[in-house]
């Protein structure tokens, strides 16, 4: 079949939303499920617990301060070399052989295993880039909202697959054929490299890139990157639109991950079970899968725009829910309805950020849109810390998150789709 065929496009479309799927496994599995338990109980055994919660809170700022430098300049590198793809292949090996590494670090060996895993959220991390880049290579305008929920819906429905296969795992290792519960996490990052590895197959194979019209090799991109970084904020600021749109999501998406990463803080100092807690992260999982393609169909009706309006409506409902909230099963209820807006904002800010920049410069720009992802859930949880101290209460604290959800949509609504796609027609031609 033809690659510029029907058929051939769908291909290439399922093909870059199955990256997805294949990374997500590395996001739940590892960030979200077993790598902060097990560095604790295992890597940092014998040490005392501030000190374990010192060296990992480390690890992870590390990881995430790289994630942020790296991002743009990433960018940069992926537009100058005309090879997204190969760049790709290059960090999701990366995260693919950190995250088989740690099935062989050995109890006691913190440090190892936390090198490993700043050098694999930065594979992780630096692929998503590319990836969304890769988007416009892809999906025509009128395609960006639900190609882009598709790669959402795929992820949510790829890491929580693995993510329940693996909880399975350290709950009956024996059923396994595993000794205990150590070794069936450590298989679990084992099971991560393969699947990520082997879902990365169909975007080499099927995806083929938009030619760069000045593509230099991969090495001469690379070292003029960070000579490029400063132009890229140049290049930005001609499209006051998109400008002003990643400040909104920069707002509105730390109020998003400020509730993934303090739900499980949260639900605790109420006094839930935390079996009750990792049930609910599965749930959201799950029910991320048709909802963020929900999300694509919403999207192509309403524009992406109206469609993160919605998810931030039901976003406030949630934050004024878990304020009033009581009982455990209202957690299992809030973690469905999260489920049903949080793949949908993800995917309809992706696609409408696609929509006001130049394809050409997709690369350097999703860079910035990345950075300012990796920058979020760093005012969110600082105004929940603060609000709770000064309130003497939890609730009041999770009740702060609505000055982001409330910031974000007053800054969206100063967003003017027509007027960003037209700009970013100029800046390209």
């Amino acid at each position: 079949m033809e690659p510029g065929s029907a058929g051939g496009r769908r291909r290439a479309q399922w093909s870059w939303a199955l990256y997805d799927w294949a990374n997500s496994a590395f996001a739940t599995t590892v960030m979200a499920g077993f790598f902060p338990v097990f560095f604790k109980s295992y890597w940092a055994t014998g040490m005392p617990a501030t000190e374990s919660t010192l060296r990992l809170g480390t690890a992870n700022a590390v990881a995430s301060l790289l994630a942020v430098l790296l991002a743009p300049v990433l960018g940069v590198i992926a537009d100058r070399s005309g090879r997204k793809k190969g760049l790709l292949l290059m960090l999701a090996m990366l995260g693919v052989l950190m995250s088989g590494g740690l099935f062989l670090v050995g109890e006691g060996y913190w440090l190892v295993a936390a090198g490993l895993y700043v050098l694999g959220v930065v594979g992780f991390s630096g692929s998503i880039v590319t990836y969304d880049a890769m988007l416009l290579d892809v999906a025509g305008k009128a395609e960006l909202e639900r190609v882009s929920a598709l790669g959402f819906a795929l992820g949510y429905l790829g890491g929580g697959l693995l993510f329940a296969i693996n909880v399975l795992m350290v709950l009956y290792p024996e059923a396994f054929g595993l000794a205990d519960k150590s070794e069936a996490v450590r298989v679990a990052f084992l099971t991560v490299a393969i699947w990520w590895a082997v879902f990365s197959l169909p975007v080499l194979l099927f995806v083929d890139e938009v030619p760069h019209p000045q593509a230099r090799s991969l090495s001469r991109g690379m070292r003029h990157a960070w000579q490029e970084f400063s132009a890229t904020w140049r290049m930005l600021r001609q499209l006051p639109m998109a400008f002003t749109f990643l400040i909104a999501y920069w707002c509105y998406i730390d109020g998003v991950d400020t509730i993934v990463r303090m739900a499980v803080d949260y639900g605790l100092s109420l006094g839930f079970a935390a079996d009750s807690l990792l049930t609910a992260l599965l749930l959201t999982q799950f029910v991320g899968f048709p909802a963020a393609l929900l999300f694509g169909r919403i999207g192509d009706r309403i524009g992406a725009k109206r469609a993160i309006w919605l998810a931030l409506i039901v976003y406030v409902i949630v934050v004024f829910w878990a304020w009033r909230m009581t009982a455990s099963w209202e957690f299992y209820g809030l973690a469905i309805v999260i489920g049903l807006v949080q793949g949908g904002i993800q995917a309809m800010s992706r696609a409408l950020y696609a929509r006001l920049i130049p394809a050409e410069h997709a690369g350097r720009l999703f860079g910035l849109y990345n950075m300012m992802g990796k920058f979020a859930a760093v005012v969110g949880p600082l105004l929940v810390g603060w609000f709770a101290v000064w309130s003497g209460d939890a609730r009041t604290g999770i009740l702060s998150v609505l000055l982001l959800f409330l910031a974000g949509a007053w800054l969206l609504g100063r967003v003017r789709v027509a007027e960003g796609e037209r700009d970013a027609v100029a800046l390209g031609a």
